[in-house]
């Protein structure tokens, strides 16, 4: 009878060592989850940062572009170019006699 006694106690023995093995396991599990919880939330806020960065100097890029847009029509406008080349290069619109129309 006390060899039936010893062989039980040492299943349970057996038994409690792999429950206690499991839940090492599963708190390094839980630990390892919540350290990658933490990595991926600091990876979110950074890349959200460099996101608002990117956005803001987009927009400044944006105002850039609209203002040298505004400034090339102002440089390109029509009544411009022509007063600079009646001024500056002394161009003149030719007589009618002086065109010459070629045909393909």
């Amino acid at each position: 009878m006390r060899a039936a006694v010893k062989a039980r106690e040492a299943q349970a023995g057996d038994g409690r060592a792999w429950r206690t093995g499991l839940m090492i396991v599963l708190a390094l599990a839980v630990l390892a989850s919540a350290l990658a919880v933490v990595y991926a939330k600091y990876q979110s806020r950074t890349l959200f940062a460099e996101l608002q960065d990117l956005k803001r100097a987009q927009d400044r890029m944006d105002v850039e572009w609209g203002q040298l847009q505004l400034e090339q029509s102002t440089w390109a406008a029509h009544g411009r170019v022509e007063s600079i080349a009646r001024k500056r290069l002394g161009m003149v619109l030719p007589e009618p006699q002086q065109v010459v129309v070629i045909k393909p």
